[in-house]
């Protein structure tokens, strides 16, 4: 059987002007996986198999079923399929379902959602760390690039990881974007480690419902090579909460957060 992150050979015929010759391509593993909470079916993930205990849990605790590792009774994998049951405090299950949520296709790769992000309802953010300076932001994020192996073999992949603005605590890679970013929420939690305050490095753009998973999550600033969508800059300024587009360029982009007074703070 195939391990997880394995490369697939496929081969490929060349224009007969450069000999016919045979190319073999790597292709990244995307399969389904779904989650039941308290015996209902909630979500499927198309992701990269490998830390889905992480991907479960953080996608419970971006979601609001969970608000910390203690809310989680139990996390039980499936042993003929990729999925798990989880069970959680039925009360927090109604507060979810209290919201109302509207189905989206979200603008990112991961699991189908009903999350729709409000800005109004952003989360606040505790004031935490400020980015690192642009030289040392991107030695954070070179690497970053560099424990990505799967980005070495594939190109096809996503990465993120929680900083403490001097070293990567938690690093994960996937297929989905924000599928990344539960893994390394729920890294976190697994291992008992305080949120708020940290920092969250994306390799892709910010999404709005990035931005509020990471503003739920308490993190005081998210950082991409890429952009912010409107919809996230505008939850992370209601959130407290900085964003930093361009991160990797010389120039990188400060996204910051309102003030008390509802004006946009200074810096």
């Amino acid at each position: 059987m195939q391990e997880a992150g394995d490369t697939i050979p496929l081969t490929r015929a060349q224009p007969a002007k450069r000999g016919g010759k045979m190319a073999g391509l790597a292709l990244v593993e995307e399969v389904p996986v779904w989650l039941e909470v308290n015996g209902e079916p909630t979500v499927t993930w198309m992701c990269t198999p490998d830390q889905l205990e992480e991907l479960a849990i953080g996608w419970l605790h971006g979601e609001g079923y969970i608000r910390s590792l203690a809310d989680l009774k139990k996390l039980r994998p499936c042993a003929t399929d990729l999925g798990f049951w989880a069970e959680v405090d039925p009360a927090l299950v109604q507060e979810v379902k209290r919201d109302n949520r509207q189905r989206v296709l979200a603008s990112g790769c991961g699991a189908v959602t009903t999350f729709l992000a409000d800005p109004s309802a952003s989360p606040s953010v505790a004031a935490g760390k400020e980015p690192p300076e642009p030289a040392r932001l991107r030695e954070l994020f070179k690497e970053l690039f560099a424990r990505g192996e799967r980005y070495k073999t594939t190109g096809g992949i996503h990465a993120a990881a929680l900083t403490d603005g001097d070293r990567l605590l938690h690093h994960a890679e996937d297929i989905g974007r924000h599928n990344a970013v539960d893994k390394v929420i729920g890294a976190a939690l697994l291992a008992r480690h305080e949120l708020a305050g940290l920092g969250l490095l994306v390799t892709g753009r910010i999404s709005a419902e990035l931005a509020f998973k990471a503003a739920r999550a308490g993190i005081a600033y998210v950082a991409t090579p890429s952009v912010p969508s409107s919809l996230a800059a505008e939850i992370a300024r209601r959130a407290g909460m900085v964003l930093v587009g361009r991160a990797v360029s010389g120039q990188p982009h400060l996204h910051l957060p309102l003030a008390v007074d509802g004006s946009r703070s200074s810096g």
